[in-house]
């Protein structure tokens, strides 16, 4: 065991020795391999922080809530959409007949959200924000945190013209929560109170921008805007304690073909969305996503492969005469071997290592943008170590037997 300890240690130092005394030979080898390992572990590295991150928004939208549309999350680019054009869209009396017929329901909201509305605030304005009236309970149901007064309240539900602003509009109108509190502002040309502002949410897996949305309540919105025009409305729902998204979707069901009348051969016309149907669509592409990036990295480190082969056989051939005289003085064919093929190793490593540097250094530049949080995992770091390795053994095996194959007598004539 010591015995074959010091050989690799030897046949290690004479490696890095010969890696040192050939830098040209030496980047050129490794230039193959960095690329490759950069480009599989930069794909690794997005797709990663792009699920991660994804994922999260997912979660913050509930396991538990179930968003009745009609247009289904799992659809897919070959979803029939002429299946489902015609649908009708949720209605606020909907809500109402199912609130008192469901068992598993713990808060139901109405909502419809209409796009590219023109907020004024004095001589400011704010083009293309998204404006969202909606019922009593929606704040219940979706992760929203008023940082700055109140929700509506009692009779503000019944058509008060009142708001709560997203942080991106109380940010750009007024710079602080507090001075945004009691203001007037005029929305779509209507004058509207703001008596609530909403936390800074961020990119996310929100449908709906809430940075950047204007809330009222849905009685007041409605005579703002015609929601079967310019409105997408959907109805929400939460789960009771102790209720399964299944049994409060199945009991949904239900309750949705009664109130629209279906009979029993006929198909649902209306979409149960839940957020384990959009985590599956996700999972199948960042799979395709991956199995790409590992496609064309193969293809890198295949030429990388064959460059570190090729530079092998080149040492191989030089040093012929070197290896003559060490198993003629009693070198035997596993000290050779070992040594070339350490060489090969390590010349992969030291490409690797580059590679997962280029893509730790990109991953810092990226982070300080605040798009999303990407960080390179051990995981990553130690496939790009291992498939540099293995890409070592393959492309120096060959280069390595032959140098150990070689006949000693032979070997010393060489010139």
């Amino acid at each position: 065991m010591i015995a074959t300890i010091k050989i690799l240690w030897s046949s290690l130092k004479m490696a890095v020795q010969e890696l040192r005394m050939n830098k040209l030979r030496t980047f050129l080898s490794l230039l193959g391999i960095t690329i490759g390992i950069f480009c599989i572990i930069a794909v690794f590295t997005a797709t990663n922080s792009l699920e991660s991150n994804i994922r999260k928004g997912l979660e913050a939208l509930g396991s538990d809530v179930i968003f009745i549309q009609k247009w289904p999350w799992d659809g897919g680019p070959d979803m029939p959409w002429w299946k489902f054009v015609n649908r009708p869209q949720p209605e606020y009396k909907e809500l109402r007949y199912m609130t008192e017929k469901t068992h598993t329901v713990q808060f139901a909201a109405f909502a419809f959200s209409s796009g590219n509305k023109r907020i004024d605030y004095k001589s400011e304005s704010m083009e293309g924000v998204e404006f969202l009236p909606v019922t009593e309970d929606y704040i219940k149901i979706q992760s929203l945190k008023i940082i700055g007064g109140r929700y509506f309240a009692g009779k503000e539900n019944d058509g008060a013209n009142v708001a709560i602003l997203g942080g991106n509009i109380w940010d750009g109108l007024f710079g602080s929560p507090e001075a945004a509190l009691g203001k007037v502002i005029r929305v779509a040309g209507r004058p509207v109170r703001v008596i609530g502002v909403l936390k800074k949410k961020g990119s996310g897996m929100d449908a709906i921008n809430y940075d950047n949305t204007v809330m009222v309540p849905y009685a007041f919105g409605k005579t703002v805007v015609d929601e079967r025009l310019y409105g997408d409305p959907f109805i929400t729902v939460k789960a009771k304690p102790g209720i399964s998204v299944k049994e409060m979707k199945d009991d949904l069901t239900g309750v949705m073909r009664a109130i629209r009348r279906l009979r029993p051969t006929e198909e649902d016309n209306f979409s149960l969305n839940e957020i384990t149907s959009a985590s599956g669509n996700l999972e199948s592409i960042f799979v395709k996503i991956n199995i790409g990036g590992i496609i064309i990295a193969m293809f890198a480190l295949i030429v990388g492969g064959f460059g570190i082969a090729n530079i092998m056989f080149v040492t191989v051939k030089e040093r012929t005469n070197i290896i003559g005289l060490k198993k003629a003085i009693g070198a035997r064919k596993k000290v050779i071997l070992m040594e070339f093929l350490l060489e090969a190793i390590m010349l992969c490593l030291v490409g690797g290592g580059l590679g997962l540097l280029l893509v730790y250094m990109i991953t810092l530049v990226l982070n300080m943008f605040d798009v999303f949080p990407v960080a390179l995992t051990m995981k990553n770091i130690i496939i790009g170590l291992s498939v540099s390795t293995v890409v070592g053994v393959i492309a120096g095996f060959i280069p390595a037997w032959s140098a150990s194959k070689l006949d000693p007598v032979v070997a010393i004539r060489s010139t």
